[in-house]
């Protein structure tokens, strides 16, 4: 290694080591998507180090589902604070940030503003880089902040209130679909369903915990859509309308009570779960890979992981995910994220990109360090 007309050499560890040094970085990361505000701080040598999630579920609630104007001011509201407490959390000051990362879509465009103001906002003021994150990219990598990881290439089942995907990930930025929800995604098909039989929302949990008290055999049975034909898309319109159309005859028959409605939860959710198992182990076939990771909110369903686990042993394929507190929206999976693609150069420019869209096939690459 020459430094002016000096010469000194330097082997292959301490080269390493100096490699390291330049690279490690401690990264804010801001998700303000939808109806959670969660901020982290990510280092790239010890890892997730200090965390926070404030929820909005419980102002939206009575509304049954998300109010975007309400999620905008909330996150005006706690974003900074929260900042404040991790930085706390962590014993760290402003200062000694080297980057921002901030979720810039897909979400609810208000509430991309709201993180994404605060966030490029700080970085200039603080003069470090800002990187606007893909939010599905931050759920896909968030079983990554776990100590059992996958390698990749391997297939990614991205399942939310927003989102049913299959995508095969051979590296960070290089996404191929394989297959998505035609209508609904599974999370919303949840929230709808648990409406049907007077369950407040968000209808997911609220049909999991249900479920528990239902009756397998009580011969209520619902379709599993498309997994009689080839293919790796996915619709739930017909299953909502096949239990919408037995809770209207248990009403008719004066028969929908609370057993019913607990065995109307299991028959749905175990449809639901059917389907996507179904659809993932058809995925690592057709691939030809044996590693599955699943992210999203309904990622957290303990019946899926359980019968991901169990179908997948069958072909010797493993599943990874997150721990639940990562498997909703949370800043640790953004500033993970972020900080991937910042190690490697990329960053934001100064004016704001918000997309309420954003196929993850349009994201770029990492560039060679």
């Amino acid at each position: 290694m020459h430094f002016g007309s000096a010469m000194v050499v330097i082997d292959k560890v301490q080269c390493a080591q100096i490699i390291n040094e330049i690279i490690l970085m401690k990264v804010l990361g801001l998700e303000t998507s939808c109806d959670e505000t969660g901020i982290a701080i990510y280092d790239t040598d010890k890892g997730l180090i200090a965390h926070k999630i404030y929820s909005q579920i419980a102002q939206h609630a009575e509304y049954g589902g998300v109010v975007p104007e309400l999620a905008s001011r909330d996150h005006v509201r706690k974003t900074l604070p929260l900042i404040d407490e991790v930085l706390l959390e962590a014993g760290m000051t402003k200062n000694q940030l080297d980057a921002i990362a901030y979720t810039s879509g897909p979400g609810l465009v208000g509430a991309l503003m709201a993180g994404a103001t605060i966030g490029r906002s700080l970085a200039y003021s603080l003069g470090i880089p800002a990187l606007g994150v893909h939010h599905m990219e931050g759920h896909l990598l968030a079983p990554m902040l776990e100590e059992s990881q996958p390698e990749m290439p391997f297939i990614a089942l991205l399942v939310s209130g927003g989102h049913t995907q299959l995508v095969r990930v051979d590296a960070i930025g290089e996404y191929r679909l394989l297959g998505q929800s035609l209508d609904d995604a599974a999370g919303e098909a949840f929230d709808k369903a648990a409406k049907m039989i007077g369950l407040p929302y968000p209808g997911g949990p609220q049909i999991a915990a249900l479920a528990k008290k239902g009756n397998p055999k009580s011969g209520l049975k619902l379709p599993r859509p498309m997994t009689d034909r080839p293919g790796l898309d996915f619709s739930f319109s017909g299953l909502k309308t096949a239990f919408l159309t037995a809770v209207h005859l248990a009403l008719d028959e004066e028969r929908c009570d609370e057993q019913f409605k607990a065995d109307a939860a299991l028959a749905f959710e175990t449809a639901v779960v059917d389907t996507l198992v179904i659809k993932c182990r058809r995925a690592l076939e057709a691939e030809g890979l044996k590693q599955l990771i699943i992210a999203g909110g309904v990622s957290a369903n303990e019946r899926l992981r359980e019968q991901l686990e169990a179908q997948l042993k069958k072909i010797k394929a493993n599943v990874f995910y997150a721990r639940p507190e990562f498997c909703t929206d949370n800043g640790a999976m953004i500033a993970y994220a972020g900080a991937q693609r910042l190690l490697h150069g990329q960053s934001s420019g100064l004016s704001l990109s918000i997309r309420a869209r954003w196929p993850l096939s349009e994201l770029p690459p990492l560039k060679e360090s």
